[in-house]
């Protein structure tokens, strides 16, 4: 299995946090972890709230766990909403499924990790999450409708 490098995973945070300031985002907390959902790299902006980074990991955690970007996650969660409230409690707290995390995806369309990005609107955070992806030369999987 591949997974996205230290180099890689530190390019997609410095890059996040940078589209961050660059955007005018409340201060951001960021996660990417390798395929197997370890964590790889993580930074927590000065100021940033104390549960960010449970966030940020599940982000990351849920869209490993199902396959999907968290805004798959979310319009599905939506839609089944005691499922969703089941696969929570089965996942032990590191399932989020609201858009910020994001799917890591080699030039091949191999998942090799997942970002999470919690701090401002969801919307915010995966904008800042895809242009890591983006940087590190790999592909963002935000999932569902919007990218």
């Amino acid at each position: 299995m591949a997974n996205v490098s230290l180099a890689q995973a530190s390019t997609i945070v410095d890059t996040a946090l940078r589209k961050g300031r660059e955007t005018s985002c409340a201060p951001l907390t960021v996660a990417v972890l390798d395929a197997g959902g370890h964590l790889v790299a993580f930074k927590r902006e000065d100021k940033s709230g104390l549960l960010r980074f449970d966030i940020a990991f599940g982000k990351a955690w849920g869209a490993l766990g199902m396959g999907f970007g968290s805004r798959t996650l979310a319009e599905r969660a939506a839609n089944a909403p005691i499922f969703f409230g089941v696969l929570a409690t089965a996942a032990q707290g590191r399932f989020i499924p609201v858009p910020g995390g994001v799917l890591i995806r080699d030039a091949g369309g191999e998942v090799i990790g997942a970002v999470g990005i919690s701090g401002d609107t969801s919307d915010k955070d995966e904008v800042c999450a895809i242009a890591g992806v983006e940087a590190a030369g790999l592909k963002a999987d935000p999932g569902g409708t919007k990218a």
